[in-house]
């Protein structure tokens, strides 16, 4: 029995030897397989369009960079200013706002493919757009700082992408945020215009009224025979003319047709208003408020945008060692395969 087993030894480890011996026989075969799968990985790395990545990080304005849309907003106005995170959250929803994708997916990545790549299925260009264009939200480390990044075979091109595409979401936030102002204070204009007309009809009402009773006044002075006021009337008229706690009648029918004249030859009431000029001066800000989009910045740039100067793809020294170790072990199986086959044909 412990012969077999020497003898079973002896015979694996004549295996192993013969075996090492048929690959290295075939050492040639391996070394040519392995140059020829690393030439063509070479080739691959070498030959292939490189891939340029531009990315830009944006972070929340500043104050001072929406100063402009709270221009007349505060403690003293009805209206409430706006908050950085407020105007940072309208321009973040339309920076990655679906529809924005498909404007610039239209208008700005289709006319700059060349008439083979255009020639594919849209969903799938659209698809291919969606990986070469990519928004990153904010991680956990820092909850405000969002990324975009494009890709392309021309470095500046994907640059000029990526530029492109935060400067349509900043103008789109930008008239977004511009329309809610202007229509903010077109309502509290209007408003305060129908309180401007309100107070000028009481007035000119008040006015009328004020007339009537004067001239009801001068018709008891008149019949009286009152021309000048009286100093302590103590006249046996028993006659009340209402017009509030005094008697008209008793200043006599000069001062009350003078005044009755006055009255009617007035042309505007507004000198008669109380807080009508402040109605006024408030009607006249809302408007003629206009916000300047170049004084707004709904965002700010976190460094410089600098155009790619290395490809992030095809990593060629990667390629290259990998297709080194990728030709090796195809050589040895190769070379393994062989060896088996002439082994069996060798016993049959």
């Amino acid at each position: 029995m412990q012969n077999n087993h020497v003898e079973l030894r002896n015979a694996d480890e004549i295996d192993l030897i013969e075996l090492v011996r048929g690959i290295w026989a075939q050492k040639w075969l391996i070394i040519g397989l392995t140059i020829l799968v690393t030439l063509v990985a070479a080739a691959y790395a070498f030959l292939s369009k490189p891939v340029y990545e531009a990315k830009l990080f944006i972070m929340p304005p500043t104050q001072n960079g929406i100063a402009e849309l709270n221009y007349g907003r505060g403690k003293s106005t009805e209206l409430d200013p706006y908050s950085i995170q407020y105007v940072y959250d309208v321009f973040t929803r339309n920076l990655q706002a679906e529809s924005l994708r498909q404007d610039f997916f239209n208008e700005v990545y289709l006319p700059s493919l060349d008439e083979s790549r255009r020639k594919d299925a849209l969903d799938r260009i659209y698809e291919r757009f969606s990986r070469e264009l990519v928004i990153k939200a904010p991680g956990k480390g820092n909850p405000d700082l969002f990324s975009v990044t494009a890709e392309g075979n021309d470095p500046v091109r994907a640059t000029e992408w990526a530029k492109a595409y935060v400067k349509r979401a900043s103008d789109a936030a930008e008239s977004e945020l511009i329309k809610n102002v202007t229509a903010e204070a077109s309502v509290r204009a209007r408003n305060l215009e129908q309180r401007i007309l309100s107070l000028r009809e009481k007035a000119q009402r008040i006015r009328e009224d004020r007339i009537q009773q004067l001239r009801e006044a001068l018709k008891v002075a008149e019949s009286i025979g009152l021309t000048t006021p009286t100093v302590n009337s103590s006249a046996a008229v028993d006659i009340t003319v209402e017009t509030g706690d005094r008697m008209d009648y008793q200043r006599g029918s000069k001062a009350l047709i003078a005044e009755i004249s006055a009255l009617e030859s007035r042309t505007s009431d507004d000198a008669f208003i109380s807080d009508l000029r402040s109605l006024q001066m408030r009607y006249g800000f809302y408007h003629k408020l206009n916000i300047d989009p170049g004084n707004i910045s709904v965002y700010r740039q976190d460094g410089n945008v600098e155009v790619p100067e290395s490809p992030i793809r095809p990593k060629k020294t990667i390629i290259i060692v990998l297709g080194f170790v990728a030709g090796l072990i195809f050589g040895g199986v190769v070379a393994f395969s062989r060896f088996v086959r002439r082994r069996d044909a060798f016993k049959k």
